[in-house]
């Protein structure tokens, strides 16, 4: 009997055998539905083989062939092995990843295009056949290669519109792609962005990755358009990776307006699950020539892929930080690779890692110096001290004069902290007394408008206490600033001034975010508060002023990538000031002027800073100069995680010791946040200087540690891991 390997979504990191019923036209790729003890499950076909070791009589059947869903191309289950292989991740959730939502409640229509032709193998199927005049005609016009409109085949009658839509489930029919281009006055370029699109799009049928280095301003979206615009004039589907879902409204706005006329479809994890399938299903059959998305778009099936473009590279939101845990950016790299297609990685501050391949011109190095807009300039950076004793309310005097001037001429501030919630801390003055997170090693957020704290890791929630539980003092005093109280302490020191907030609460509900986007571009706020949600991809013309509190903070991060990722953050909020004809300043309030981040963002000189930090990098034997992987294990008790990390770190000793191969592995430390949601967690970190002994290193030892079969502990293989929390 023929057995198919099926990818299931399940931990176990294997192929299961199932035999295939006769009249199942099973394919590499197809989408089944098998059981799996009591489960039902969808997979996915693999391969087909001609015997299994598995006893005959435990072989199950295929239940059915999931028809609504077509088989997945072969470069999606080659970009899946990838996954699984490079990322140590089990096989079946990595092809799971593939699939859109398909359950009782997803249910898409398949949109008509305008035009059909016959597949490749609708001519084959239907060369035998024969039947009546009006169906020849139908089969006929189908043949051509410019196929048919929708509104010619109804003309042939009910009979014929009805064997249409039966070709069309069978998919012996196809959407006839748009041919025409997109008009190129829609996207005006300047000599700098014109060569970059030429440079990172020539010649489109080949591999070729480019780093597209640009100013906040300098006008890297259009380039992506214009980018896009070339592919779609050449009858292929371009995917641009964005990462967060709050920059997709705007984005598409900005699409429709460069782009007319464009098939868009827009997917992320905050659709539903019709909504998701239905936009699936449009990439899939070609209809959408351009799909926009964050991480998960990566794996969207494009059978006409010509262009791949991750705008912000440098971003940690393209990490997936649980689940299956892959970088988008690198994944999308490697598919372009698969498809021999072009790639476009930007960013103002590109992460270090493409930097460094741009220096060894693993990549085109594409650099855009100035704003797009002429009389546009970078704004000047102010550095100011952070505890003057002219402070009021954590604003020293020159940024209060600042934003006073601002709201006197009419123009727009934000002011930028990344911690939301009203304080960070609640301390008892009479015994020190600190709250705490029952479940994690964390201080509770004093959320005062909602009268409760919370932890920011795990979600637990109390209400706030009238008096010091271990003393019984009243006067609780909460410590540092966080959006609300910035927010609450502007409303006083200017009453005639419309403050916004703008953080993951304020957002909570649906729609809000753009709500209050519209509200900021037509002028109807003063002064913005917010977290890092503003400090990327918005483009607010009234915008003068950005002042910036607490980014000390990041300087005393024990993770060697906190001043990258600080001075990342700063030159992306920085760059919302001054972006019409108005001139922008910056005013960051810190107790380190002299510390050489802060000297480079005087300067707006990123290249500068990453040269120090590449030299630091390169002595110290890190990335990208070095390969890492870390070990996370977590458990209720410390003493299992500790007793699970110790036999892994023997493990792993003992097989470096008798393979040779070049790896560190240091012995285990507790996890930078120690306990989480009330789980004792502890880490084991790898490093090696050869990706290739990594990589011949790691599925050895997970494949011993999937042998120890430690109680209660819960483990996973982070590679190439961005957070060490």
């Amino acid at each position: 009997m023929a057995i198919v390997r099926v990818a299931l979504p399940v931990a176990a990191d294997q192929l299961f055998d199932y035999w295939s019923p006769s009249g199942l036209e099973i394919q590499r790729g197809s989408v089944l539905r098998v059981r799996l003890g009591r489960r039902r499950l969808l997979g996915i076909a693999v391969d087909r083989v001609e015997a299994t070791d598995i006893a005959p009589e435990r072989v199950a059947p295929v239940d059915e062939i999931v028809t609504a869903l077509p088989p997945l191309p072969a470069d999606l289950c080659e970009l899946a092995r990838f996954v699984s292989e490079y990322y140590q991740q089990p096989i079946g959730q990595c092809f799971a990843q593939l699939l859109p939502p398909l359950g009782s409640t997803a249910r898409a229509r398949t949109p008509l295009a305008d035009r059909y032709r016959l597949t490749a193998g609708g001519h084959a199927a239907l060369a035998r056949h024969a039947d009546t005049r009006s169906l020849l005609r139908l089969q006929s016009v189908l043949s051509a290669p410019e196929g048919a409109t929708t509104d010619e085949l109804r003309r042939f009658g009910a009979q014929a519109w009805r064997t249409f839509g039966v070709w069309r489930k069978q998919r012996l029919v196809e959407p006839v792609p748009e041919q025409e281009g997109i008009a190129p006055a829609s996207i005006v370029l300047n000599v700098a962005q014109k060569a970059a699109v030429i440079e990172a799009t020539t010649p489109m049928d080949r591999f070729a990755p480019s780093l597209l280095q640009g100013v906040t301003g300098s006008g890297k979206t259009e380039v992506y358009f214009a980018a896009v615009a070339r592919a779609i004039a050449a009858g292929r589907q371009a995917l641009l990776l964005v990462p967060e879902i709050n920059l997709t409204p705007q984005l598409e706005q900005r699409i429709a307006s460069a782009l007319p006329g464009v098939s868009l479809a827009v997917v992320h994890s905050g659709l539903s699950s019709a909504a998701r399938l239905s936009r699936w299903l449009a990439a899939a059959r070609g209809d959408a020539q351009l799909v926009v998305g964050t991480r998960l778009a990566v794996y969207t099936p494009l059978p006409r892929l010509g262009l791949i473009v991750v705008d912000e590279e440098h971003d940690v939101s393209f990490k997936q930080q649980d689940g299956v845990r892959y970088h988008a950016r690198d994944v999308a790299i490697y598919r372009a690779r698969l498809r021999d297609v072009p790639v476009i990685l930007g960013s103002a501050t590109p992460s270090l890692e493409s930097y460094a391949h741009a220096r060894r011109r693993r990549y085109r190095w594409l650099k855009l110096p100035q704003r797009a807009i002429t009389r546009s300039v970078l704004p000047s950076v102010r550095l100011v001290p952070n505890r003057a004793a002219d402070s009021r309310e954590g604003l020293g005097a020159p940024l209060r004069q600042a934003i006073a001037d601002r709201v006197a001429r009419g123009e727009q501030t934000l002011l930028f902290i990344n911690r939301r919630g009203f304080a960070p801390s609640l301390l008892c003055v009479a015994c020190a007394w600190k709250a705490m997170c029952r479940r994690c090693t964390a201080r509770l957020v004093v959320h005062r408008d909602a009268g409760a704290l919370r932890c920011h890791h795990c979600g637990y929630t109390e209400g706030l206490p009238a008096a010091c539980p271990a003393c019984g003092n009243q006067d609780l005093l909460p410590l540092g600033f966080g959006t609300q109280r910035l927010e609450r302490a502007l409303a006083e020191l200017y009453p005639s001034a419309r403050v916004m907030r703008v953080d993951r609460d304020s957002t909570r509900r649906k729609g809000m975010f753009a709500t209050m986007r519209r509200a900021i571009a037509a002028g109807e706020v003063d002064i913005l508060v917010g977290t890092q949600m503003l400090a990327k991809g918005h483009d607010f013309p009234r915008l003068t002023l950005v002042g910036v509190l607490g980014a000390d903070n990041a300087l005393y991060s024990a993770d060697f990538r906190a001043t990258e990722r600080l001075f990342a953050l700063l030159e992306q909020v920085a760059g919302r000031a001054g972006r019409g004809i108005m001139a922008g300043e910056v005013v960051v309030q810190t107790d380190f002027p002299d510390h050489p981040l802060y000297v480079a963002l005087v300067g707006h000189d990123y290249d500068g800073f990453a040269e120090t930090l590449l030299a630091e990098r390169e002595r110290l034997d890190l990335p990208p100069f070095a390969h890492l992987a870390l070990l996370s294990a977590e458990a209720p008790g410390r003493e299992a995680v500790t007793a699970f990390l110790e036999r892994a770190v023997a493990h792993a000793r003992a097989l470096l010791a008798a393979s040779k191969l070049r790896c560190e592995v240091y012995s285990p430390v507790p996890a930078g946040l120690a306990r989480r949601a009330g789980l004792e967690r502890g880490q084991v970190l790898v490093q090696s200087s050869e990706r290739s002994a990594l990589h011949a290193f790691l599925p050895r030892w997970r494949a011993l540690l999937e042998r120890m079969r430690q109680q209660r502990v819960r483990w996973v293989i982070d590679v190439d891991p961005l957070a060490f929390a």
